[in-house]
């Protein structure tokens, strides 16, 4: 059976990302959901005073005239000047590369950043598109029929848990 505990993942990521931004002027952007709750974690663990963004990438991906509108979707919120910034991108579990790739036309909407890295809790291949992580928690891999969930307790702590996923389901 595999080992996802998601909170030693974290602690693995937080090591790799504190090591990237040491000394940097940074801004965190979270991918709604997981990625926003790994980034404001992260914002707390690594004392980044700027506020946390949060996107919501739904209208900018390429399947969306297949999958349709979800009634989950919500604003994007950029609360900072994105033109000139490094920004470190972050999200719960990279896939594709498709959901990567719309947070970054999004981002771009909002101005032309110096610089995006990527972070990711993990990474479980499949990749589409040239899209590799900065920093990665942990590296798996899985059938393209079992999916990464992440969810979050009350208490704020990560759990990561696996699904068989329909045929149709968006990656």
């Amino acid at each position: 059976m595999l080992d996802l505990d998601a909170e030693s993942i974290y602690r693995t990521l937080l090591s790799r990302t504190r090591e990237l931004v040491d000394g940097r002027d940074l801004r965190l952007v979270g991918i709604h959901t997981g990625g926003v709750w790994i980034a404001e974690r992260l914002k707390a663990d690594l004392g980044i005073a700027h506020p946390v963004g949060a996107l919501d990438v739904s209208f900018y991906r390429d399947d969306f005239d297949r999958s349709g509108l979800s009634a989950t979707v919500r604003p994007s919120q950029i609360p900072f000047e994105v033109a000139g910034r490094n920004l470190l991108l972050v999200d719960d579990v990279l896939y594709t590369g498709r959901t990567t790739r719309a947070a970054m036309n999004e981002l771009f909407d909002h101005g032309r950043p110096a610089r995006i890295d990527l972070a990711v809790l993990v990474d479980r291949g499949g990749r589409e598109l040239p899209i590799a992580p900065t920093v990665t928690g942990r590296t798996i891999e899985l059938p393209a029929s079992v999916g990464v969930v992440l969810t979050r307790d009350a208490e704020g702590r990560l759990r990561l848990s696996l699904e068989q996923r329909g045929e149709d389901a968006p990656a």
